[in-house]
């Protein structure tokens, strides 16, 4: 049932509306179960007799005029066609009826049922709008408790707020070809990476002690993820990949793709490469998880392509087997043909996320991956997931053209769940005024300030 604008009157309305379809005070006021205090009551009975006709449809435009009439008599900052506030008008209005219903005078009482087809009876306590809610504080030492009362007329509650966020993983899976599905995950806002790694790990179908967490940009790896990290800030520098991998089996010669020749290798040099040697009585033994990526170009032109690569390998490796190994994980992208003999080094082989900066492997080591710095990298790859190396494989613009042509990053399936995420935590976060009620009134631990 609308109500008639009288002019400005929207505010007056909206409030009139809330409180007539809140059901406990407009069955009291619309059946005339309350007591007024005689004449002082005048807002009240207004109000009762409008919410009556919206509830059996006797509505008149005059009905809402006079009520306009009573609050501007009663409430000089509500006279005239002026705007106001509707929760400003909504607490003077619970105010006013508060006065109208308090207790009864014992003259009052003792007169018969008022005027305007109102019961009467004694005055019930519960007619005013006022709750009194119980704060209760107990001691967890001596269990005693104290209570407090309050009435308010108002209160303000607090929203929840959302618990996840929307977070893309681009899952690495190891099949019959490399696989790339990027998949939308709401994550805990108060998570940690532990918990991202779990949630990936049901996506893939793997254990989670198999799932490395690193943050990938277009130029190149930035860092691995830990369990105890907070997972606020994952995913803010770049893009997040799992990888999976590759089952722990018996390497393979991969030099028998590249014609089987061994070839001799002539180093880059510079002063930034590092050799195993500076390391005395160092003994090569088991075997290293790689992470891979291929970048091309110098400075603002730096960029990353192919697909980021895992590989385990030997440590005692050289570094033209470690350089064949590479380059037989690359075998579906090349596009022009490897010279087995006489190469010489292809590229060069950074420390990255997280190792110094300008740490380069050496061509002329005789054992690349048994350098020290390569064990601080293992020991900088985080916790919960399988020790790994991040390696960035620098090409220059005129080989990597050459041997690869305009290969950029990956292709990257969408799966359906990235879209459902965006759109979850898209739209405006909601929740029902119970849930707010029960945000308020959660118990909460309170410590005393020092001292006391």
């Amino acid at each position: 049932q609308g109500l008639r604008n009288h002019g400005n009157t929207c505010f007056m309305n909206a409030v009139v509306q809330c409180l007539s379809n809140t059901a406990p005070l407009a069955e009291r006021l619309a059946l005339g179960r309350y007591r007024a205090r005689g004449a002082r009551g005048e807002v009240t009975h207004r109000l009762a007799a409008l919410v009556r006709a919206l509830w059996t449809r006797d509505y008149t435009p005059q009905l809402s005029a006079e009520f306009k009439n009573i609050v501007s008599k009663h409430s000089s900052q509500f006279r005239g066609n002026a705007q106001h506030d509707a929760l400003e008008f909504l607490l003077w209005l619970l105010d006013r009826m508060h006065e109208d219903l308090g207790a009864a005078s014992p003259a009052q009482q003792s007169r018969g049922p008022p005027q305007d087809g109102h019961s009467g009876g004694r005055a019930r306590s519960d007619d005013a709008p006022h709750p009194f809610p119980r704060s209760s504080l107990t001691c967890p030492h001596c269990l005693k408790q104290s209570n407090t009362f309050d009435p308010f007329l108002c209160i303000s509650l607090p929203i929840p707020l959302r618990q996840t966020r929307a977070l893309n993983v681009t899952l690495v899976l190891q099949c019959e070809r490399w696989r790339f599905v990027r998949v939308g995950l709401a994550v805990p806002l108060l998570g940690t990476v532990a918990d991202l790694r779990e949630m990936v790990a049901r996506e893939g179908r793997i254990p989670p002690e198999q799932v490395i967490l690193a943050e990938v940009s277009p130029r190149g790896f930035l860092r691995s993820l830990s369990d105890p990290e907070a997972l606020g800030a994952a995913g803010e520098a770049g893009p997040v990949y799992a990888f999976q991998p590759p089952p722990a089996r018996r390497a393979v010669d991969s030099s028998r793709w590249l014609a089987g020749g061994s070839g001799s290798l002539t180093g880059i040099g510079g002063r930034h490469t590092a050799r195993s040697s500076d390391c005395l009585h160092r003994a090569p033994g088991g075997r290293i998880l790689l992470l891979l990526c291929n970048t091309a170009g110098t400075g603002p032109q730096l960029a990353r392509f192919g697909p980021p690569l895992v590989l385990r390998e030997e440590r005692g490796v050289s570094w033209e087997q470690l350089q064949q190994s590479i380059l037989a994980q690359m075998r579906g992208v090349l596009r022009g043909e490897v010279r087995p003999q006489g190469t010489g080094a292809l590229f060069r082989i950074r420390l990255a996320g997280g190792a110094a900066p300008c740490t380069y492997l050496s061509p002329q080591d005789p054992r690349p991956l048994c350098h020290p710095a390569i064990d601080r990298a293992l020991q900088l790859s985080g916790a919960g997931g399988p020790p790994h190396v991040k390696l960035t494989v620098e090409w220059d613009m005129s080989t990597k053209e050459r041997l690869f042509g305009s290969l950029q990053e990956e292709v990257v399936q969408d799966a359906e769940s990235v879209w459902r995420q965006q759109q979850a935590h898209g739209q405006q976060h909601s929740c029902t005024l119970d849930e707010c009620f029960q945000l308020y009134t959660k118990e909460e631990q309170v410590r005393a300030p020092p001292g006391t």
